[in-house]
């Protein structure tokens, strides 16, 4: 088993930053990159899942939903990954996002 850890540290971690910033800084940036980030992190928990149907989109729901939005998205990721490879770039993922929203 796959220990997805890292995955759900950073997850955890973008999320937190995201409850706690100013509606301000959400409005400005950090809002929509962490809604891309989310909707990225359910397509690739969808595609493992069932790779032979179409991934459904998350929808918006608002600038402070997207906190909970990145931390389903990325546990539901978490629970079917099956290697190392997948585990790294998810991780990456979520760094490089948290670093754009400036959080």
């Amino acid at each position: 088993m796959l220990d997805t850890t890292p995955l759900t540290d950073a997850v955890d971690q973008f999320a937190d930053r995201l409850r706690a910033a100013p509606e301000s800084r959400l409005q400005r940036v950090a809002a929509a990159e962490a809604r891309s980030l989310a909707r990225e992190l359910a397509v690739r928990a969808q595609t493992i899942e069932d790779p032979s149907t179409e991934p459904r989109e998350m929808p918006d729901a608002g600038l402070f939903a997207v906190s909970d939005q990145v931390t389903v998205a990325g546990r539901d990721l978490a629970l079917v990954l099956t290697d190392e490879a997948q585990l790294t770039e998810a991780v990456d993922l979520v760094r490089e996002a948290q670093k754009r929203a400036g959080v």
